[in-house]
């Protein structure tokens, strides 16, 4: 029944009314209004006919007609009005997302009182404050010395993290072979497409000075050496003819002979060829030590990164340990950009969301994500020119989306990311930086999360072109400021875990964020099983389930046995442990 607004009726949507209809609209003291359909009609028609037995005439046909055509016009005219007004719902956030079934109710986002007891902006475990720094404080028994077994090259594939991590692994082999490392080559290759070697992202000097009390680095190879061809002389060693995490034992098996005779090894490649478990605590140790120690990035990085930091923050004071770790004396003293210091109140907080979902991560996933035969032509023609090798693999097997998709070995799309962030209370007037390269699918891809967070934004929003011209066509350079902006966050969230940016940043978040640093990591075979059930999802039971799988990972553990030191330094030889009595525990 049409309720009574200023003397007339309002006429409600065909939608919300159960059954054919037309609305008629009344002035108050004129009778009760109804809804009229061929039904109704037909018996108005048969009433007047007993009534008078009157005949229907052309007058009656014509204001019958009026009557129609003015209340199209009305129901037209209330169809735009409930459009304008939707779209000012929009506005205010009074809506709700259509997800698989899953209604967003956009509402709940206006404040945290529904966050319930996730915390937000904080680690919720004081255990983590217990965990601090350790490996700074030693170094190896030996000093090296130049009287050793010769010289190790390293070539690094991949990415500025991938790369990263091979240096690592590379200062450790040398030790342990008693070998002077010759300052690592980076690869260019057709996906990264940069050119950029160690000192043009890396402080030469203070790489070298810093481990100098525990391996020998030399920028090059000695004269007698660079003449010869390595891999004739049988001095190269590929990824091929090294286990990936390989035990130290199969590099002395392998390498230890090669550099005895030929004074010269040269690893090429060299992604993850170290493992974990078997590394003895105090080459452990030296590993940490060059990852959340002796590698800084170069001077125009760091204040290019500090101008990043200040602006996401809206305040000039940075002073956490994290922050003069990632700048030393490159960060800046005073305030840039816009926004006023006074303004905020105090330091703004924003939350980093490391987005891994680039045409060459969805592409080697195999995954599918709802683009039907045209996404599926664009991706296999991207793995067939850059990734032969797993296209030859996959000739002759049969992968199946959905069964990748159970397992978890989809990337989350932007609108799966979103739905976490929601369900565990993030307002909707959160700043987020979103990490990484172009997001397959564009801005189509991204508007589903900008829906639910439009105070989204990247570096290039922040920085400006003339500001980013010194890094452009440099990829392993943009993706430090990617690095130090999310490690630098309030909150850092992940959405794949085999990603080495992901990694490398919530490691340095518990190595250097004394507990203060929290990263959210779904489980995406947990999160694709919630989100495939048929029957629909409630949303309360969809944020209960959604804050169990992240806080699980958020509880404080010592690195469980198999996993990267890179992503969790609380290990032995990385990090020290302050018991209740106030002994430290190794």
């Amino acid at each position: 029944r049409p309720e009574r607004n200023g003397g007339a009726f309002l006429i409600d949507r065909a939608a919300e009314m159960d059954g054919p209809y037309v609305a008629v609209v009344g002035q108050a003291g004129g009778g009760e209004g109804g809804r009229v359909g061929a039904t109704n009609i037909g018996r108005l028609r048969q009433g007047k006919a007993a009534r008078g037995g009157a005949n229907v005439t052309s007058w009656h046909l014509r204001v019958f007609a009026v009557v129609v055509g003015v209340m199209g016009c009305l129901l037209l005219a209330a169809s735009l009005v409930m459009s304008a007004l939707h779209q000012v719902q929009f506005r205010n956030g009074a809506i709700s997302v259509n997800f698989r079934g899953l209604q967003v109710p956009i509402s709940d986002l206006q404040n945290e009182s529904d966050s319930g007891n996730f915390a937000l902006w904080e680690e919720p475990y004081k255990q983590a404050r217990k965990w601090t720094p350790c490996a700074a404080k030693y170094t190896l028994e030996e000093e090296p010395s130049e009287d050793n077994n010769g010289f190790i090259l390293v070539s690094a594939n991949g990415g500025l993290n991938q790369q990263r991590v091979a240096v690592c692994n590379a200062v450790v082999v040398a030790a342990l072979l008693n070998a002077t490392l010759v300052l690592p080559r980076f690869l260019h290759s057709s996906v990264w497409k940069d050119k950029s070697q160690f000192g043009d992202i890396y402080q030469e000097d203070y790489f070298v000075n810093y481990m100098k009390g525990d391996v020998l680095i030399v920028k090059d190879l000695p004269s007698h050496l660079q003449s010869l061809d390595l891999e004739a002389i049988g001095s190269q060693i590929t990824d091929n003819d090294i286990s990936k995490e390989a035990e130290p034992s199969e590099f002395i098996r392998t390498a230890l002979p090669v550099l005895q005779k030929n004074g010269v090894v040269h690893f090429l490649g060299f992604g993850n060829r170290l493992g974990f478990d078997s590394v003895p605590a105090d080459l452990q140790r030296l590993r940490c030590r060059c990852n959340f120690h002796a590698l800084k990035f170069a001077p125009e990085i760091q204040k290019l990164g500090s101008l990043l930091v200040q602006r996401l923050r809206g305040v000039s004071a940075m002073q956490t340990e994290m922050d003069t770790q990632l700048f030393g004396s490159n960060m800046l003293d005073r305030p840039f950009g816009d926004k006023s210091t006074d303004d905020a109140g105090g330091p703004s907080r924003y939350l980093a969301l490391h987005l891994r979902f680039e045409e060459d991560m969805v592409a080697y996933s195999l995954c599918e994500f709802g683009g039907g035969d045209e996404e599926r032509r664009e991706l296999q023609a991207f793995r067939e020119t850059h990734f032969p090798a797993l296209v030859a693999r996959l000739r002759n097997t049969t992968v199946s989306p959905e069964e990748l998709r159970s397992q978890g070995r989809c990337p989350l799309t932007p609108e799966e990311a979103g739905l976490i962030l929601a369900a565990l209370g993030y307002v909707r007037g959160t700043f987020i930086y979103v990490a990484g390269s172009q997001i397959y699918g564009g801005a189509t891809r991204l508007r589903p999360l900008t829906r639910l967070y439009p105070n989204l934004v990247t570096k290039e929003d922040i920085l400006s072109s003339d500001e980013l011209a010194p890094l452009k066509n440099f990829s392993s350079r943009v993706s430090a400021l990617d690095f130090i902006a999310c490690a630098s966050s309030d909150v850092f969230a992940v959405t794949d875990s085999g990603s080495q940016l992901s990694s490398l940043v919530s490691g340095h978040r518990v190595y250097h964020g004394r507990g203060r640093a929290p990263t959210l990591h779904p489980n995406r075979k947990r999160y694709a099983q919630i989100l495939s059930e048929e029957a629909g999802i409630e949303w309360a039971g969809f944020q209960k389930r959604v804050r169990t799988m992240v806080d699980e990972y958020k509880r404080v553990r010592a690195r469980p046995r198999g996993r990267t030191v890179y992503r969790q330094p609380r290990t032995p030889g990385c990090m020290c442990r302050a018991d209740d009595d106030g002994s430290v525990d190794f």
